[in-house]
């Protein structure tokens, strides 16, 4: 599966668990890491598993596809979850503040995920 429609579905994912304030970082012309970066929040352990958990489900379910490594779902400050093309970051809002990783991969472009709709917010 194509990494676009990859985080496309791990967006949505995060929306329908009402994950906050969904990033998603084009980083593919600037990292040999990932071509995508997914940042979002949970207000809690609860929802950051929550969040985790859906979006596991969805891309094994629409993609057949099972992370690679999963990483902090137990202490669920930050999880993060890879799928090589894709790395999901759920933070709780104050590591989320703390760890800045927007700032880090601001030299890729940023997009916004609001309504199922990605808004480009740095010019491709």
């Amino acid at each position: 599966m194509d990494s676009s429609n990859l985080v496309r579905i791990a967006a949505v994912a995060c929306d329908d668990i009402k994950a906050g304030d969904i990033k998603l970082l084009k980083v593919d012309a600037v990292s040999s890491l990932a071509d995508w970066i997914l940042i979002t929040e949970g207000l809690s352990a609860v929802q950051v598993r929550a969040i985790v958990n859906n979006v596991e489900k969805t891309i094994k379910e629409e993609a057949d596809l099972l992370p690679l490594r999963k990483e902090g779902i137990n202490e669920a400050k930050w999880a993060l979850l890879d799928y090589g093309d894709l790395i999901i970051n759920v933070l709780q809002p104050k590591e989320r503040r703390f760890y800045d990783l927007e700032s880090f991969w601001s030299n890729g472009i940023i997009h916004q995920f609001t309504d199922n709709n990605l808004i480009a917010l740095k010019d491709e």
